[in-house]
């Protein structure tokens, strides 16, 4: 079975993005999605279509257009739940709700990693110490918060 990962909004978002600040943020999500994706079962949410939908942006049709396939999770109210009491007990800022949903989504739903750019409220070390404890807390799995350069094909080495 193919290890499970949450794709969050903004891994879309970078692999559709042109701008020369990210390139390589961008080129690395680009590989990964291109080359190395298959190997997982990948998942985003309701909340992903919803960010994505959002407003209007020059490179929204592609975005959308790149998720269009992807296994879809829906937010119940365990989840929203879940949520709430990461932002009460801080390991999310409160509001907007959505990273707090979109971790809770990941934990609820037993992902093995949480795929992201958000390195200051999801891909963050000190944040997933706190999760760790606070879902050992509520019964739920941690799922690993990582940027693409942190998920990586294993190389070889003879």
């Amino acid at each position: 079975m193919k290890p499970t990962v949450y794709i969050e909004t903004t891994i879309p978002s970078y692999y559709c993005d042109e701008r020369p600040a990210l390139a390589a943020d961008i080129a690395r999500t680009r590989e990964w999605w291109d080359q190395e994706r298959s190997e997982y079962e990948c998942y985003i949410s309701t909340i992903v279509l919803d960010e994505l939908n959002e407003g209007t942006f020059p490179t929204q049709s592609a975005c959308l257009a790149l998720v269009k396939d992807l296994l879809l999770l829906a937010v119940i109210q365990e989840v929203a739940d879940i949520a709430a009491v990461y932002q009460v007990r801080r390991p999310m800022p409160k509001p907007p709700v959505r990273d707090a949903l979109h971790l809770a989504l990941a934990s609820y739903c037993r992902m093995e990693y949480l795929l992201t750019w958000n390195c200051r409220h999801l891909a963050n070390a000190r944040k997933a110490q706190h999760l760790e404890k606070l879902n050992t807390q509520m019964g739920l799995s941690v799922p690993r918060l990582v940027t693409p350069d942190l998920l990586r094909r294993l190389e070889e080495y003879s």
